[in-house]
C-alpha cells in the first residue's frame, strides 16, 4: 500500500506501509523511496517507526543532491520542503535494526566503533555524493570530487593537530604492519647510526622485529621484566641523541599503557605508532619526526593509513627502493602514486569533521577521554582487588583499559553477562586473555556510563 499527496509546489508527503503478514508482523519487505531534487538547499525530514522507536533527523546537501532513503519494517514517513520528483521502488530483504536504538556499545580494540553522525552521513551519501551523481565507491581518484575530498582530509588534520607546514601528511596502505617496515627502509637504511626502539609492549616488539631487518637496532628501554605494564621515566632512558631515530608506540592497545607525553629524544628524530590514539589529544608536532598511524582505531576504517613526515627525512628515502615503500614518491605524487584508499579517506575526512565541529577539537577530545577512561578506572581501584587492572595507573591508556577478574570462569560469566546487555568485543587480546575495553573517541559516554554500572553490579553480586 502506497499513499502520495501534494506533489507540488509546497511540497510532498509519502508514506509507505510494508504489508504485514498474517501474523500481525511486517514481512521481509522494504520500499525504498530515491529522491532526486531540482533545488540547490533544502532540509529532508525522516520519521522511522519502527517497533514503538522514533528516530527523527534533518540533512542538507549542496546541488544536484540524489539521495537514498531505506527502511527495512514498520512505516515510513518522508517529508519534504520543495519541489520535488519520487520514484518507489519495492524489493525484499532480511529484517534489519534501523534506529540508533538497536545499536551495541562496541567496545572493539579495532576496527572499531565510529561516530553515529559520521555512520549517518556515510549511509545517506552512499548511492551518489551530493554534486556528484555516483558513489564515493564509484568515483575516481583523479577526478576533481575526490581531489577536494584529498585536500579537506589533509587541511582537517592539519588543523586538528597544528601540523606545522614543513611536513607532509600521506595517505597509504598497508596498516601499521607495513610502517613497521617501511619506517626502516626509508629512515634507517643506509645510515651510519643506529634506530633506537623503546619496547613498552607487543606492538613495539612486532616494529622492532621488522627494523633489524634493515640495519642495527638498540633498545634503550624494554618492559619485559614488568610485564609491560608501565613506560619508562625519564631518568631510565638512554637516549643516543645521534640515532637514526628513536621509535615509540604511543599506545599499547593489549597492554593498556599508553605515553601522555612525549619522550625526550635528545634531538633525535622521534617515530611514533599512533596508530590506537591517533587524534585523541594535541600533539606538540614539531617534536616529531614522523607519526603513523591505521586508521580503524580512532580515525575511521580499516584500509587507510596516515603518515605525517618532516620534509627533511624524505631525503634518506633511496632510489633503490621499490617504488611503493618509498615515502618521498606518495610525498611527490600527493598521495596518488597508485589508487589510493578512496573510501577510508572519505570517512576518515568525515571524523575529522565531526571533531573539529561536533567535539570542538582536541582539547575537548582530551577532555572527554579522560572522563570516560576515569570512570572505569574508579571501578578497579575501588573494588579491593576483584578487578585487577593490568596497567599502573600513571602509564594507564585513555583508549584501553585492561583488567582481570579473579579466575577464567568468573571472565566468562562476565562476559557473558556483558554481551546480554549489549556491552560487546570486551574479551581481552587472544595472548593475555582478561578484559579489555576499548574506549576510543566514537565510544559515547552513555556506553561506558553502562559498563561502568554492569561492573558494579558484578562485582556485588560475585565477589
Amino acid at each position: 500500500m502506497r499513499r502520495a499527496t501534494s506533489l507540488g509546489h509546497e511540497g510532498c508527503t509519502i508514506e509507505a506501509r510494508s504489508r504485514p503478514s498474517e501474523g500481525g508482523t511486517p514481512t521481509c519487505e522494504s520500499w525504498l523511496l530515491l529522491v532526486s531534487f531540482f533545488f540547490s538547499r533544502f532540509s529532508v525530514h525522516r520519521e522511522s517507526l519502527s517497533g514503538g522507536r522514533h528516530s527523527k533527523r534533518s540533512c542538507r546537501w549542496g546541488t544536484p543532491p540524489c539521495v537514498t532513503f531505506s527502511e527495512y519494517r514498520g512505516d515510513l514517513k518522508i517529508r519534504w520542503q520543495r519541489d520535488g520528483l519520487a520514484f518507489l521502488h519495492r524489493s525484499c530483504c532480511a529484517a534489519m535494526p534501523t534506529t540508533v536504538t538497536d545499536r551495541v556499545y562496541n567496545f572493539s580494540p579495532g576496527p572499531a566503533v565510529l561516530p553515529v553522525p559520521v555512520l549517518e552521513r556515510i549511509q545517506d551519501e552512499m548511492l551518489c555524493l551530493p554534486g556528484v551523481g555516483a558513489s564515493i565507491l564509484e568515483i575516481s581518484h583523479r577526478e576533481k570530487p575526490f581531489l577536494g575530498i584529498l585536500k579537506s582530509a589533509k587541511e582537517n588534520l592539519t588543523r586538528l593537530l597544528n601540523i606545522p607546514s614543513n611536513y607532509k601528511i600521506l595517505f597509504l596502505q598497508g596498516g601499521s604492519r607495513l610502517q613497521f617496515s617501511m619506517v626502516p627502509m626509508n629512515l634507517l637504511r643506509g645510515q651510519s647510526q643506529p634506530a633506537q626502539y623503546l619496547l613498552t609492549g607487543s606492538w613495539g616488539k612486532k616494529a622492532r622485529e621488522e627494523a633489524v631487518k634493515e640495519g642495527k637496532v638498540e633498545i634503550p628501554w624494554d618492559g619485559k621484566q614488568h610485564k609491560y605494564d608501565r613506560i619508562p621515566t625519564a631518568s631510565e632512558l638512554k637516549i643516543n641523541p645521534q640515532a637514526a631515530y628513536v621509535h615509540v608506540t604511543s599506545n599499547e592497545t593489549i597492554e593498556g599503557v599508553q605515553f601522555l607525553d612525549e619522550p625526550n629524544t635528545a634531538g633525535a628524530p622521534l617515530v611514533c605508532d599512533a596508530s590506537s590514539d591517533f587524534m585523541c589529544r594535541p600533539l606538540p608536532m614539531e617534536r616529531y619526526g614522523l607519526i603513523y598511524a591505521c586508521a580503524q582505531k580512532n580515525a575511521g576504517p580499516a584500509g587507510v593509513t596516515v603518515v605525517i613526515v618532516r620534509e627533511d627525512l624524505l631525503e634518506r628515502s633511496q632510489d633503490s627502493l621499490p617504488g611503493y615503500l618509498n615515502y618521498k614518491a606518495h610525498a611527490e605524487e600527493d598521495s596518488l602514486y597508485n589508487t589510493p584508499p578512496t573510501f577510508g579517506i572519505y570517512v576518515l575526512n568525515l571524523v575529522c569533521e565531526w571533531l573539529l565541529n561536533d567535539v570542538g577539537g582536541l582539547d575537548k577530545m582530551l577532555q572527554r577521554n579522560r572522563a570516560k577512561s576515569k570512570l572505569l578506572y574508579d571501578v578497579l581501584d575501588s573494588s579491593d582487588g576483584f578487578y585487577h587492572g593490568h596497567a599502573q595507573p600513571q602509564s594507564r591508556s585513555l583508549m584501553n583499559v585492561t583488567f582481570r577478574l579473579p579466575n577464567d570462569d568468573i571472565e566468562k560469566k562476565f562476559l557473558a553477562g556483558a554481551q546480554e546487555r549489549g556491552l560487546t568485543s570486551l574479551k581481552g587480546h587472544r595472548s593475555v586473555g582478561g578484559i579489555r575495553a576499548s574506549i576510543y573517541n566514537a565510544m559515547p559516554v552513555e556506553g561506558v556510563e553502562l559498563l561502568r554500572d554492569y561492573m558494579t553490579e558484578f562485582h556485588k553480586a560475585n565477589a
